[in-house]
């Protein structure tokens, strides 16, 4: 094994050889995949030093990674993948004077900002993967993004790199005078001999005439194709200019395939004029937005963004992007996104005036919504979510990363796309168009089935066909996205021959050893080689119990994920999803990791069929339990499903996947008893009191907690004195009945509630009739979460299917079915259409169109002027609430914050806290409770620890406010609780 064991031991970081890490990194945002032969994510320094040797030693190709964002598959490969997100994500100095950052290349570029902010500084370059990328895959890609119309791109703001070369050694690589670079050309070492090189290279006449001649038209600002010979060329002193030589500019856009970063220092901008405005502009022809993009130059924008048709459709599928799409207007063909930023509001407003009566003067637009400040973040992430929603495309025929990237002087731009669209029409290919096209860089994707062979050599034929094209507009393959393995067979077409050939000899001279991301701009294998999906392959069609209708089967809803990252954000971004990633910050335990495993195992194996040789099927069940493994750290908190651009529901997915285990293995007794925990409460509820006394007992508890796997430092659930659904039928049915009310509501008596938190219920049924609305508990049975939860969907499916006809004929648009417990109720709006027999789905669906959270009533009873301030007390209080994960993706907290915030000196903080971390179960389970707490630590125990005791804590989980108490000793409150104690002339009690 190439002495692997040898370096394994010899590192400060880690490096791992397994199955399941290297299926993980075997594939990127980009087409490609190819398994690693080994992935490191180094400690330091030293680690890479070792790293370099061993690959020398062994003849391996290091990959350095970090997000995994790349489009062109700049991170996939066959040697060792160096992933360096992990440990080298220092910021070491900011020189608030200077206008500068040093950094190590692992930080995330949102994260680097959030922290300039404090100094009213930022990076200008932002890439729509910002909230995830690093700045060391920013300067290998060199990075433009929104806003480089103004700022151009990273290469732009790079003033020096460390580096570790090919042989071990370290270069720092800055501006240089003249005499600096002479006497770097008299080093005696790798470093002298690269110096020596491009001397020797950028100093002969017919070189320079054929770098000027050949290489992309200067004035395009997204130029990245091969190595930026032509920009060192106009430095000193291969030219009569100031601009000093800085071998930085051409490490930017060298994907690493020259040296190993280590360290970057970057130049900083002021943050932008206060006032800031995005003029949508809605057209009704997508031609009409090539035109009028050149018109909304002419203003001096800070960025224009297109979004097409298609792609504003798939927004309408993604539960987060949907409610950012407020400002459309119609069905536009396209959408040009255009930005200002000024110091006034009036200044705005007259330039998007002028500009609207220039555009309508051509009968350009139908529509001019001005989107202000705060709103408009809502705006860029629409346009940010393109990527991650092109995979809600049904079927197999998606579009695909091939040419676009390619980027032309942005007043040929519509000539170009007219010629361009004649070889889609050839070729009868339709394509969508979106991004960048104010800087002459539209993102043009055609549709193609690359699990088709005819399609995968068409993928090519296009690729040479648009390469060709490029070459007569003067212009650049790769505006930001890089050659990769998928451009790199182009760039003869592209520089010339000649041009190419030197770039080859650089890259011999900086790696004589080809041990740098090998098979990158140069020397790439056919770029239609080495896909993620088989040429000829054939989508499995799996038996579910799940309906997988709307994405055609389950293998189509894995395959959902394109890689992009969205995942990995960390909570210093905010929202919810991943919870294990955020608290790891380790591949393994991203949504992404979870999506590949799953996607390679249903693919490869022979699913659910037992006759194979013995040897294959020992095979199978190892890599089922592979995909046991990694699934462990979903707590299925439901963020993937919302904050996924491409909508990937993990947690419907584990949930499938563990059935099928289930099947095949045995159910664990922890599982069995989590799942049937009603029915273990049912019988311990006729004996509350004494159950509880060895709930709370420390040694009896420990002991049973113990016995069944669960963490003993958790205290479990302590039952209510008698259920809501007993003192219901005893104290308040008869009551109810004779109130003359505004509405009828349907309670949900959930689980929970009916057999821990009976009080909440007992509160809710009080509040809501002192309200004027009769509270009628109907005949139910338990919601079915927790055979949800842990997979034992045969189960829930069962219940499902019986409360959908015991509730069929009672709920209506009249009479809402109303719940407490935001986990279950949502399940008639989530999981219940989704698994119910195919004769109750209708009904199911309407169902879950009148299922609310109680939160969610109230706010609907709110507008409709039926619920006032002046029922409830006019004291002040402070509240801040934690928002449940299901409700955050499913519905919204903003009805919480509604709710509360009723009486009119209430005031309502929401606290910007992902995932608690209990997750049901899964905090109480002893394997994951340290990672439990982990999660509360990132923000939630920090930001409650810090609040003043007279502020209330809200939190409608019960889960959440069990983990909330054990992790701060605060006691959370449910907002109904509030609210019921917020009624004026309070002349009932609760203690029945």
């Amino acid at each position: 094994m190439h002495n692997i064991a040898t370096l394994q031991q010899s590192l400060e970081g880690d490096l791992f050889i397994d199955e399941i890490t290297t299926t993980i990194y075997s594939t990127d945002a980009s087409a490609y995949k190819e398994k690693p032969f080994a992935v490191t994510r180094p400690l330091n320094c030293k680690d890479i030093k070792k790293i370099i040797k061993y690959a020398t030693e062994n003849q391996f190709s290091l990959i350095p990674r970090a997000a995994g964002t790349s489009l062109a598959g700049q991170v996939v490969g066959s040697g060792i993948v160096v992933d360096i997100s992990k440990y080298f994500t220092n910021i070491l100095e900011i020189n608030e004077i200077e206008r500068w950052i040093r950094i190590q290349p692992g930080v995330i570029l949102e994260e680097m900002n959030q922290k300039l902010a404090e100094y009213n500084l930022f990076f200008g370059p932002e890439t729509s993967t910002a909230n995830r990328c690093t700045i060391g895959g920013m300067v290998g890609n060199n990075a433009c993004g929104l806003h480089s119309v103004i700022y151009g791109s990273t290469r732009d703001h790079l003033i020096s790199v460390k580096t570790i070369l090919s042989d071990g050694s370290e270069a720092e690589f800055k501006a240089l005078t003249k005499q600096e670079f002479e006497a770097k050309c008299k080093l005696e070492n790798l470093e002298g001999k690269i110096y020596k090189n491009i001397n020797k290279m950028l100093s002969n006449p017919k070189n320079k005439k054929n770098i000027k001649q050949e290489f992309p038209d200067k004035s395009i600002p997204r130029r990245n194709t091969g190595y930026a010979i032509d920009l060192l060329l106009d430095s000193q002193p291969f030219s009569n200019t100031d601009t000093k030589f800085n071998f930085a500019k051409l490490i930017a856009g060298s994907e690493g395939t020259l040296a190993f970063i280590t360290e970057i220092k970057l130049n900083l901008v002021n943050i932008p004029p206060k006032e800031k405005a995005i003029i949508c502009v809605h057209f009704s022809n997508l031609e009409e937005s090539f035109r009028a993009n050149l018109i909304a130059l002419k203003y001096n924008p800070g960025a224009v963004e297109l979004m097409d048709k298609t792609i504003l459709d798939c927004t309408r599928d993604n539960i987060l992007q949907n409610k950012n799409r407020f400002f459309i207007k119609g069905d536009p063909a396209a959408v040009l996104m255009i930005e200002f930023a000024r110091k006034t509001k009036q200044e705005i407003t007259e330039i998007a005036e002028k500009m609207k009566a220039e555009m309508l003067a051509n009968n350009f637009g139908y529509h001019f919504p001005i989107i202000w400040n705060a709103e408009t973040k809502k705006v860029w992430n629409l346009r940010k979510a393109g990527l991650g929603v092109m995979s809600n495309i049904k079927g197999d025929t998606k579009p695909v990363s091939l040419v676009e990237d390619t980027a032309v002087a942005v007043e040929k731009l519509p000539e170009y796309i007219s010629d361009f669209n004649l070889i889609l029409k050839k070729y009868n290919l339709n394509c969508i168009y979106h991004a960048h096209i104010g800087t002459g860089e539209l993102h043009l994707r055609p549709m193609l089935n690359l699990k088709k062979a005819e399609d995968v050599k068409l993928f090519r034929t296009v690729a040479l066909e648009t390469a060709k094209l490029v070459k007569k507009y003067n212009g650049s393959l790769s505006g930001e996205h890089g050659d990769g393995r998928l451009r790199g067979e182009f760039l003869p077409i592209i520089i010339g021959e000649e041009n190419f050939n030197l770039i080859k000899e650089i890259k011999k001279t900086w790696d004589e050893n080809n041990i740098f991301n090998k098979g990158k701009i140069v020397d790439t294998p056919s770029m239609n080689t080495f896909l993620r999906y088989k040429s000829g392959q054939e989508t499995k069609n799996i038996k579910t119990i799940f309906d997988f209708s709307k994405t055609d089967g389950i293998m189509r809803a894995v395959e959902k994920c394109n890689g992009s990252g969205d995942c990995r954000k960390s909570e210093i971004i905010g929202g919810t999803m991943c919870p294990s990633f955020m608290a790891t910050r380790d591949e393994r335990n991203s949504t992404r990791a979870r999506a590949n495993i799953l996607r390679e195992f249903l693919t490869n194996s022979s699913y659910k069929v037992p006759t194979f040789p013995k040897e294959e099927e020992l095979y199978r069940k190892k890599r089922m339990q592979d995909v046991y493994e990694i699934m462990d750290l979903c707590l299925s908190c439901k963020a993937c499903k919302s904050e996924c651009p491409s909508g990937v529901d993990m947690t419907k997915l584990k949930a499938e996947f563990l059935q099928n285990y289930y099947l095949e293995n045995k159910i664990p007794i922890r599982t069995l008893l989590i799942a049937n925990i009603t029915k273990v409460n049912k019988i311990a509820s006729k004996v509350p009191s004494f159950v509880n006394f060895f709930y709370k007992n420390a040694f009896f508890s420990k002991i049973m907690m113990r016995t069944f796997g669960f963490a003993t430092e958790r205290k479990m659930a302590l039952l209510s004195k008698k259920t809501l659904s007993k003192i219901y039928n005893e104290k308040l049915k008869i009551k109810n009945e004779e109130l003359k009310t505004l509405k009828t509501v349907y309670l949900f008596n959930d689980e929970f509630t009916n057999y821990n938190d009976a009080d909440i219920g007992i509160k809710t049924i009080l509040l809501l009739e002192r309200l004027n609305y009769k509270v009628i508990i109907p005949k139910h049975l338990e919601s079915g979460r927790t055979y949800l939860s842990k997979g034992l969907l045969i189960k829930a499916k069962e219940i499902a299917n019986k409360n959908i006809l015991l509730l069929d004929k009672l709920i209506s648009e009249k009479t809402p079915l109303v719940g407490i417990e935001p986990s279950t109720i949502l399940t008639f709006r989530d999981e219940y259409p989704e698994i119910v027999n195919e004769n109750l789905r209708t009904s199911a669906k309407n169902i879950s169109r009148y299922s609310f959270t109680i939160d969610e009533f109230i706010s609907q009873e709110i507008d409709a002027g039926n619920i006032r301030p002046n029922q409830f007390t006019d004291k002040k209080l402070d509240l801040k609430f934690h928002g449940h994960c299901q409700q955050k993706s499913i519905a919204t907290m903003d009805t919480v914050k509604k709710m509360l915030s009723l009486p009119q000196n209430y005031q309502v903080t929401e606290i910007p806290s992902g995932c608690c971390g209990m997750a049901g179960s899964f905090g109480f389970e002893k394997e994951h409770y340290e990672i439990s707490q982990k999660i509360g630590e990132l923000v939630l125990f920090p930001e409650i620890r810090k609040t003043d005791k007279k502020t209330s804590i809200v939190a409608s989980g019960t889960s959440c406010r069990h983990q909330i108490y054990e992790g701060t000793s605060v006691k959370a409150r449910h907002q109904v609780e509030i609210l019921y104690e917020a009624l004026t002339q309070l002349n009932v009690s609760s203690k029945i």
